[in-house]
């Protein structure tokens, strides 16, 4: 392979990465500029997906795998989780490129099998490693805590990011740097990712002796309860062998019960990604003693003076089973406004990706601020708060107003009227 710019994958290839099935012959670069954005790529098959999952669950179970509220609600934080990267370059890749460049020992071939086994391995081992830390240190937890906080469980669910988790990952995957070319790295960090989108259903139950090796919906169902017994288990990302070794594997058993042990009650993507963060703060002033205040930050986010550095299990709230997602009472025809809305932001939100190297940076930066705007108005909406209308008011005398200038664009010329409308 010589150098140039990112590759075209066919969507059979496109597919195959959806599950960590593209071989190395088929993902070996020579360079990082070569490798293809396996992610943005991959949104076409995110809907299918999803669609695929509501008729099954359709057949089997004569009900809708989640609810409207809380899928826009994880949608919404997966598009804020990824509007950083439109501006930046992702940090794990400049903090890695950088060791690799400054301080690498030695240099495994990018076009060797062996050189493409051992990263998956690395990636997932790292991931493995950041995930469990993530569970175990509170200001972590304050970000990774996003992912948990739906109350039910979809492929909708696999979309739900938080902003600032990337800020403290990129670190676990340095000591891979000293010796594995960053192209290698950098398509093993994508499909570790794509991996654990399919494992975010219900629909399917077990995988058979798969489940020895893989992280498999089963598996990771267990991850997202708040069960006594789901706590703190299977981080895996791709292998559940990890869980297995270290001791944090536990099998499904009794009924899952999704979400934090403590539910934040909220649509509303901003409010996901900071209250944790509001939290953290004002225990941390009214905690007595400098010790404990660090404590606040780095032990677990169930510490508390006088207990161990997890908490204590007994304090874990006991699951009936009779447990109500929070679920505010919306009219029906303002699910639907907020549908056809949030359908229009994903439609921009998708051009933006396909056109950034074509925009200006301020035209960038309005749009972005712009899909911020409106993920905050819909969260609103669909807890049905009382200034909700107010700024959806607001916020449609925006999009007229920069639409009319010019500055928001549709990749389907034909429904300009539509938009205005």
């Amino acid at each position: 392979a010589g150098t140039g710019g990112p590759r075209d994958t066919a969507p059979g290839q496109q597919l195959r990465a959806l599950f960590y099935a593209l071989p190395p012959g088929e993902s070996s670069f020579r360079t990082v500029e070569e490798v293809p954005d396996y992610v943005d790529k991959s949104i076409p098959f995110f809907i299918t997906f999803i669609g695929l999952e509501f008729a099954v669950s359709w057949i089997q179970k004569r009900k809708l795998p989640g609810r409207i509220n809380d899928g826009i609600s994880s949608l919404s934080l997966g598009i804020l989780s990824r509007l950083p990267d439109v501006l930046f370059r992702s940090i794990d890749l400049i903090s890695y490129i950088y060791v690799w460049n400054n301080y690498r020992l030695f240099e495994l071939p990018w076009d060797s099998p062996w050189t493409w086994y051992l990263t998956l391995l690395g990636v997932d081992f790292a991931y493995y490693c950041f995930h469990r830390i993530s569970h175990e240190v509170n200001i972590l937890w304050a970000a990774h805590q996003v992912h948990h906080s739906s109350e039910d469980y979809n492929l909708f669910t696999a979309l739900r990011q938080s902003v600032l988790q990337k800020y403290t990952s990129w670190m676990f995957n340095l000591p891979m740097a000293l010796f594995i070319p960053p192209s290698v790295f950098a398509v093993h960090l994508q499909f570790n990712l794509l991996y654990q989108f399919w494992i975010h259903t219900e629909v399917i139950t077990k995988l058979g002796p798969l489940e020895w090796i893989l992280n498999t919906p089963s598996h990771h169902r267990v991850h997202h309860g708040r069960n006594p017994y789901c706590i703190d288990k299977n981080y895996g990302g791709t292998l559940i062998i990890w869980d297995r070794i270290f001791g944090t594997f536990e099998a499904e058993d009794a009924k899952v019960v999704y979400g934090l042990t403590h539910p934040v009650n909220s649509f509303d993507p901003i409010m996901l990604q900071l209250r944790p963060l509001a939290h953290i703060w004002n225990t941390f002033w009214a905690t007595p003693g400098f010790c404990n205040k660090l404590s606040v930050i780095f032990k677990g986010p169930g510490w508390g003076p006088g207990k161990p550095r997890l908490g204590l299990p007994e304090e874990i709230p006991v699951i009936t089973g009779k447990e109500v997602p929070f679920n505010p009472p919306v009219p029906a025809y303002l699910n639907c406004y907020a549908l056809v809305h949030f359908a229009i932001i994903l439609n921009l939100y998708t051009e933006l990706l396909s056109s950034i190297s074509m925009l200006s940076q301020g035209t960038v930066l309005l749009r972005i601020g712009f899909i911020i705007l409106s993920l905050a108005s819909f969260g609103l909406l669909m807890e049905n708060k009382s200034k909700a209308g107010i700024l959806e008011i607001i916020r449609c005398l925006v999009f007229i107003g920069v639409y009319k200038l010019g500055y928001f664009r549709s990749q389907f010329s034909f429904l300009g009227y539509a938009y205005e409308v």
